[in-house]
């Protein structure tokens, strides 16, 4: 049975609260050790109402500070990377086989003088790496070409050498299928008239795909149909732009089951695809079938292609 490191996330928001809903089950399926000390562990419990499993097992993360259910706070937002940083560690040294991320608060890790946007940013830099968000379910997977940045500066990143790129790394992280590549641009920029970003996309598209020996990468798709059913019983795997043109759609259709996972790295790293959750912050109401599907997923990447 594998090993998977759980990163608490933001103690503030809903992380904690999911991770011991689901310890029961998560236990059948891996060997889950949690990056939290007993003392904040007991007082996340306590806030809770519940009885911590007798089972459990932590790798010990320092902090101690009180729990402000549904506030940003810089102490929470310090100890979510502190304890996401630990997750990393068990897997660099082939302690854990993979780590699973709860929520983080961004406002709340800028607070805390951290100047990494998110858990893949850091991971890019920490292994200074490509690292790709792709997030989704079974039934469909988004790859994120830019992420958390201002659309104003999308056209000027997603160049073609760039994207082709992105495009070669993530073949190597997925299934031999047909991907669907969404334009940049309204109509795919109906060949120049709405603009020629679309055009370094289809360069990127052909030239990856020569590479690779087989049509791998479909398109530039037309965005505002690329996720009708049409399209959908084609492709299970979806390449889009920038983060709200892909994960809009993919929340739509699938918000409860969804998952994030990181690819190009030399660790496996999921996580739950949705947010703190402050609103409902230690009310019981939390669920946790994302967190469900983001073990599961992880333990799949040990052991073939998701």
């Amino acid at each position: 049975m594998q090993t998977i490191a759980i990163s608490i996330g933001d103690l503030n928001g809903v992380g904690i609260e999911i991770a011991l809903k689901s310890h029961s089950e998560v236990k059948k399926l891996c060997n889950p050790i949690y990056c939290i000390n007993k003392v904040m562990l007991d007082r996340a419990s306590s806030l809770l109402k519940v009885s911590l499993p007798s089972d459990i097992q932590l790798y010990d993360v320092s902090g101690d500070f009180s729990i402000n259910a549904g506030k940003v706070d810089a102490l929470s937002g310090r100890y979510s990377y502190d304890s996401f940083m630990a997750g990393i560690k068990l897997c660099e040294e082939k302690k854990a086989d993979g780590v699973v991320t709860m929520p983080i608060h961004k406002e709340a890790w800028m607070l805390a003088g951290l100047e990494y946007k998110g858990h893949t940013d850091l991971l890019r830099q920490h292994f200074d790496a490509d690292a790709i968000m792709m997030l989704g379910c079974p039934e469909m997977f988004v790859a994120l070409v830019t992420e958390h940045i201002p659309l104003r500066d999308v056209t000027k990143v997603v160049k073609y050498k760039m994207l082709k790129q992105f495009l070669l790394n993530l073949s190597r992280d997925i299934p031999k299928e047909k991907v669907a590549v969404l334009g940049l641009n309204p109509h795919a920029g109906d060949n120049g008239v709405l603009g020629h970003e679309d055009m370094r996309v289809l360069k990127a598209i052909k030239s990856a795909n020569k590479q690779l020996g087989f049509e791998q990468f479909v398109g530039p798709i037309v965005p505002d149909v690329a996720f009708t059913p049409h399209f959908r019983k084609d492709f299970n795997y979806f390449v889009a732009m920038y983060h709200d043109q892909g994960l809009g759609p993919l929340k739509a259709l699938h918000f409860d089951e969804s998952v994030n996972i990181s690819l190009n790295l030399p660790i496996v790293r999921t996580s739950v695809d949705h947010g703190t959750a402050f609103d409902i912050a230690y009310q019981g109401q939390a669920k946790t079938l994302s967190y469900i599907n983001a073990v599961k997923s992880a333990i799949q990447l040990n052991t073939r292609k998701i």
